[in-house]
């Protein structure tokens, strides 16, 4: 595989930072971690992925509040906000978390299982400095959503660092 220069970009400057991350992963199922792996080297930087699909695993494994996905479901800012937040802790070494952590949710399609746009994305970037969140509503079939979505995750992570 090719690695993407946005990978590139961000393990270039995790290294200039010394920092790790870790994602967490739902709408992107594994494709944002998997596209920092394709970088060689990428091990001294990237602890590893989290891919929690269902919704319970974004309670269960990230730490997600139970009470805002009853109220609003996976496909929401705040949700990945925490799971941003969680993989951070998930990944970490039992002395510190992981630098940062970057997490995909949204709606890819073909249908919308509550009512959002096809296309809504939410991207979470937690640091030490704070974490922010990009929303977005992205054009295309599933393919090129799930794909659009790693580039801007990447992009997020770049912005944030």
């Amino acid at each position: 595989m090719t690695a993407s220069p946005d990978a590139r970009a961000v393990l270039q400057r995790l290294a200039a930072r010394g920092w790790t991350v870790g994602v967490a992963e739902s709408l992107t199922g594994g494709l944002v971690v998997a596209s920092l792996i394709d970088v060689p080297g990428a091990s001294a930087w990237v602890r590893g992925g989290v891919v929690s699909y269902a919704t319970d695993l974004k309670h269960r494994i990230l730490g997600v509040d139970a009470a805002l996905l009853a109220a609003h479901g996976p496909v929401h800012p705040d949700v990945a906000r925490q799971m941003a937040e969680g993989v951070r802790t998930v990944v970490g070494t039992a002395d510190a978390p992981a630098d940062v952590g970057i997490s995909t949710t949204g709606i890819a399609g073909p249908t919308s299982p509550d009512g959002q746009p096809v296309g809504t994305v939410h991207i979470g970037v937690a640091t030490p400095a704070g974490t922010r969140v990009v929303s977005l509503v992205l054009d295309g079939d599933r393919d090129a959503i799930r794909r659009e979505a790693v580039r801007r995750a990447l992009h997020a992570a770049l912005e944030a660092m």
